[in-house]
């Protein structure tokens, strides 16, 4: 009895820390040299820029899709354009793309502070 315990909370933290591995939470450095803040919201993931011109606006919203991928919108500080939104997390790197009508997409790779 007391190795069943034992195994399924061992099975249960090996579960916790691969899904710990591909978490987006936390600041990015973006291209443009901002720091963006990723944080845990509802369900999904809110993107606020915590640095710069735009400081402390919401720039974007996304939901895991699995495997480090991430959908949702992105939207541009400059003009306050939404557009569809990916991003592809690969260690401390996050791919971040936006897109309109799925064919002309610009990505920024955003480093983890």
């Amino acid at each position: 009895m007391l190795r069943s315990i034992m195994l399924a909370t061992a099975a249960m933290a090996m579960m916790a820390g691969s899904a710990y591995a591909d978490n987006i939470v936390g600041n990015w450095k973006t291209d443009s040299g901002e720091t963006a803040q990723i944080a845990a919201a509802g369900s999904g993931f809110s993107i606020t820029l915590r640095t710069g011109k735009h400081k402390g606006k919401r720039i974007g919203q996304m939901s895991s899709a699995g495997n480090g991928k991430y959908k949702g919108t992105i939207t541009d500080p400059a003009d306050d354009k939404t557009y569809s939104g990916n991003a592809t997390l690969k260690g401390n790197s996050l791919a971040m793309q936006g897109c309109v009508a799925v064919v002309f997409c610009k990505t920024q790779n955003w480093k983890r502070q």
